[in-house]
């Protein structure tokens, strides 16, 4: 039946409907997910594995090697790409897209155990997780005390905070805090004190070993009970070791030669928050949660953060990623409206009726609701890209209305009935609009032959406008009708007062008549300017996946000279946070950094961020919102301005360090300075990289490779 045939002669049915689209709307704006990015389709596995003590190139040989040859056998692999430091390998496995995830992670968990056969006998099982690109922290929780160390800190967050947060905020991935070491008990031994007693360090481990025994309770059998009776093998308080006697009957206790201290294990780097030493919790969500909900569950959860750590410890939530959602979010829905709203005004300039406006712009919101109701049903989520195809298809959408309703002003100068008119309108209009619709979708076709993950990002805006103008057609031969004759009154047999469109059509005509009359002339003009223009402007404008963000937020990452200790590292940390408060005028709101090596127990942090030894450092700096400030500019003068205040101070340090000057100069002049993704934005746009170039250099050889990657980073460095 023709469907606008249909509408007229049951208008009830067909409000009916819409108040069903709506409804549909409406649960779909509840149900669907909130975010900056729709989901990228790049499947990706981490394996880590730690063994103190290792170096790079063991780690390699007896590790990485074996992991590799037998993930092989993994179905779906793309790639495999490992980094090797001190006591760790990372091994990052990524996936063609569509490959079945929950098959390859069994996969990698069995061959990973298989591999532990051919590895030294001390290896530990390895750490297995499936993190995405889309997997990036959306705040930090950071802890700081008076009177607590760092371990202590360190304790808190990982023992009493983490567990919460799986429980309270399902949509997070867990990950150890960074900062400090785990706690441990730390017995030092005075070596001058030992000898003093004719004792050796083996006879302290055998009395630790003796004298604090993990040994099961028991239980007494006596007069029909039998109650249990716990044991005081163990030493209760870390100072009870102290009591420990090394040789029995001789009264020389532990004590009497070391000293035994509640504080952490060996630390190979530092968390810094201000340039203090500090402890973080990084908040990380999942690739199938919501941005703002998460956020909005951590800010709800603060206050029981709080109730399970001492009053005398600190827990807030910085560096919030959810602004930048919102506001993203807030500018398109602002754009939106913005063009609807001038889409009706260029409305009744030209029609100048405003009972026509109202049926064309009633058109809009439900277009747009129909697609949205079509992005739920297909899975897809809120987001930058689906609802910037909503404010795209506005402009696109009214059209189908439009040409029906200007359609039906014409007719009706030929029939008294505004039912007729709007029916003949409709079947004049309706190959046209067809064919307009037809025209529009197939300019989003090639959305579907590309390659992910753009892919993934560019559908959701396709499905946006494709849906709302599919929307828009129907809508346009149902609801338009009905409410053109609820709405529209007859103008008579007479024309309306000529409008602002009607004055200038002559003269329009006769600039057309003239262009058709010369076309030969203005074809090929047209071509060429259009040409000249393109390749004028094409030279100018840059490249890029996504337009750089000003969020007033940038990430830094440097290095010391070579070999250099963490300390040294956290000490160039704080110099340039000196440079940079400089150059900003003292425009810092907070900084927060890492330099160093992560912990090997909490090795799972190096897939938020991968240290390659205890020179490397990396510090995240947020700017007061009022501080007009322009990142592109800040950070081409801190390239200038970090070198020159870092350098010659390390010069010195090193040189008072027992260097030579001449050495010291050589080795200050290895600093190193770059930049990082520095919001969500950016972040999820490198798709889990930390810079936007990666030069990778192989062969059989890796000295050859070395010397080779050497000279590609000098030639490199000659690009302005």
């Amino acid at each position: 039946m023709n469907p606008i045939v249909f509408a007229m002669r049951h208008p009830i049915t067909v409000m009916m409907m819409i108040v069903a689209l709506v409804g549909g709307g409406v649960l779909a704006l509840s149900k669907m997910r909130v975010d900056i990015f729709p989901a990228l389709n790049e499947p990706q596995i981490y394996v880590i594995n730690n063994y103190a003590g290792m170096d790079p190139s063991q780690i390699e040989g007896f590790i990485t090697s074996v992991y590799e040859q037998n993930f092989q056998y993994v179905d779906g692999l793309k790639q495999v790409e490992s980094k090797n430091v001190q006591n760790l390998v990372l091994i990052k496995l990524t996936f063609f897209p569509g490959t079945n995830m929950s098959a390859a992670m069994s996969q990698v968990v069995s061959l990973a155990n298989r591999a532990r056969g051919q590895m030294p006998p001390s290896v530990l099982p390895p750490f297995v997780m499936r993190f995405d690109a889309a997997n990036v922290p959306i705040g930090y929780l950071v802890m700081d005390s008076k009177t607590r160390s760092l371990g202590q800190l360190t304790d808190l967050a990982m023992y009493r905070i983490r567990p919460l947060l799986g429980e309270r905020i399902p949509g997070t991935v867990s990950f150890s805090p960074f900062g400090s070491n785990t706690r441990a008990i730390v017995i030092t031994v005075d070596p001058d004190r030992l000898r003093s007693y004719n004792l050796s360090p083996e006879d302290v481990v055998k009395a630790l070993n003796s004298g604090n025994l993990v040994a099961p309770s028991g239980n007494l059998y006596a007069q029909e009970e039998m109650p249990m009776v716990p044991t005081n093998a163990m030493a209760s308080d870390p100072q009870e070791m102290g009591n420990i006697p090394i040789v029995p009957g001789k009264n020389i206790y532990i004590r009497d030669v070391a000293s035994v201290q509640d504080t952490t294990d060996i630390n190979y780097g530092c968390a810094l928050v201000n340039g203090r030493k500090s402890v973080y919790l990084p908040i990380v969500k999942k690739d199938t949660a919501s941005t703002l909900t998460v956020v909005r569950e951590v800010h709800e959860a603060l206050p029981l953060f709080r109730s399970v750590v001492p009053k005398d410890v600190g827990v807030r939530y910085e560096f919030d990623e959810s602004p930048t959602v919102r506001a993203a979010i807030k500018s398109v829905a602002t754009e939106g409206a913005i063009g609807a709203t001038l889409v009706g005004l260029m409305i009744l300039i030209f029609l100048r009726d405003l009972r026509t406006v109202v049926v064309v712009l009633i058109n809009i919101p439900l277009a747009l609701t129909g697609s949205l109701v079509g992005l739920w049903l297909t899975g897809n989520t809120l987001n930058i890209m689906s609802l910037g195809g909503l404010a795209l298809a506005i402009g696109i959408l009214v059209d189908e209305s439009v040409v029906t309703v200007e359609n039906t002003h014409s007719q009706m100068q030929h029939t008294h009935s505004l039912a007729r008119a709007a029916r003949r309108a409709f079947t004049a209009t309706a190959a046209a609009r067809f064919l307009a619709m037809a025209c529009v979708l197939a300019v989003f076709i090639p959305t579907f032959i590309m390659k992910e993950p753009v892919r993934s990002l560019f559908m959701p805006l396709t499905l946006a406008v494709g849906f709302s103008m599919i929307a828009s057609y129907v809508l346009s031969s149902t609801l338009v009708p009905v409410l053109t004759v609820w709405l529209m009154k007859h103008h008579g047999d007479h024309a309306q007062q000529a409008g602002f469109f009607e004055r200038i059509l002559p003269a329009f005509g006769r600039l057309v008549r003239t262009i058709a009359r010369h076309r030969w002339i203005t074809v090929p003009a047209y071509a060429a300017g259009c040409g000249l223009v393109l390749w004028l402007a094409g030279r100018q404008v840059g490249t890029e996946l996504f337009p750089q963000v000003d969020s007033g937020q940038f990430v830094l990452r440097f290095r010391a000279p070579p070999g250099s200790e963490h300390e040294l590292t956290r000490r160039v940390a704080v110099r340039i946070l000196d440079a940079v408060n400089k150059e900003t005028h003292g425009q810092v709101a907070i900084s927060m950094g890492y330099v160093g090596l992560a912990a090997t127990n909490t090795s799972t942090n190096n897939m938020l961020l991968f240290m390659r030894g205890p020179d490397d450092g990396q510090l995240r700096v947020r700017l007061n919102e009022d501080s007009h400030i322009h990142l592109a500019a800040l950070r081409e003068r801190l390239r200038k301005a970090v070198p020159a205040a870092i350098i010659p101070w390390l010069q010195e340090t090193l040189a008072a360090s027992g260097l030579r000057p001449e050495q010291a100069a050589r080795r200050a002049k290895l600093f190193f300075l770059g930049f990082e993704p520095g919001d969500i934005v950016s972040e999820v746009m490198s798709l889990g990289s930390p810079m936007p170039i990666e030069v990778v250099v192989e062969g059989p050889n890796r000295e050859d490779v070395r010397i080779h990657a050497l000279k590609v980073r000098d030639k490199l460095r000659e690009i302005p």
